[in-house]
């Protein structure tokens, strides 16, 4: 995407975001505000995160319990990788709207590697207000991954995909749930078709060598595998795939 001027669009939306942070528009404060936003989304979905956060502080230092603005911010701090922060702003988000989808996933996501079960909550709490929110399902699933609960992880990835049928992270969680449940056969006949297909990604071929190797197929994870890592590494990762089955690991 390119502006009338031939820009690169970061340099677009820093010029916006000075624009609306260091000057007087003349506009009354909501319409600035829904500046800052627009200019804020539309950073996140650029990724330029850094003018987003930039912008949303500027939103919250007029008005601290902005749960929108503070939502941006999580989720540009998420983009930055500062999720300590990424955390407490979503964490204000969803205090001042405890029924903020978008900022009850953001936060669950930023959770889940350090509390899943307060994740697992978050998208509980989002699927009580949207049953058929297929990303709340598949991070729930993930979440109960995450705690070893792999039985009650199964039909959150089904469901997910029910809503979404087209959702591939949901199909790959699933996959790899069915092999960690020792379901290799299953698990294999559903992400082969993504592992074979023309434009699979490394990240598919990886997942789909662990489902070999937890199903017992040494030969072709290995196969898999040796493409994009250290001969010596190979053995290691196959190891450490098989005994995910067997003591009912995560994968992830």
């Amino acid at each position: 995407m390119r502006s009338s001027n031939n820009y690169p669009l970061a340099g677009v939306l820093l010029a916006l975001s000075l624009l609306v942070t260091g000057c007087s528009t003349g506009q009354a404060p909501s319409n600035e505000a829904k500046m800052e936003a627009d200019v804020g989304e539309a950073a996140l979905n650029a990724g330029t995160p850094d003018v987003a956060l930039r912008l949303a502080d500027a939103t919250l230092a007029r008005r601290p319990t902005d749960a929108e603005a503070l939502t941006r911010r999580g989720l540009a701090l998420t983009a930055l990788g500062r999720l300590d922060e990424a955390r407490d702003s979503l964490r204000k988000a969803v205090a001042s709207q405890p029924r903020n989808v978008r900022a009850l996933i953001a936060l669950g996501r930023v959770e889940l590697p350090v509390d899943p079960a307060a994740a697992e909550a978050d998208f509980q709490r989002v699927l009580k207000q949207d049953s058929q929110n297929a990303t709340a399902l598949n991070n729930l699933g993930i979440a109960r991954d995450l705690l070893g609960k792999h039985a009650d992880a199964e039909p959150a990835y089904r469901a997910a995909l029910s809503a979404q049928p087209d959702m591939v992270a949901a199909q790959v969680n699933l996959a790899l749930c069915l092999a960690i449940r020792g379901k290799g056969s299953e698990a294999i006949g559903l992400l082969r078709p993504l592992a074979d297909a023309p434009d699979a990604t490394r990240k598919v071929k990886e997942d789909y060598a662990a489902v070999l190797a937890m199903a017992g197929n040494r030969e072709e994870a290995e196969r898999i595998l040796s493409a994009n890592m250290a001969a010596k590494e190979v053995p290691l990762a196959l190891d450490a795939l098989a005994s995910a089955r067997v003591v009912g690991g995560n994968v992830r």
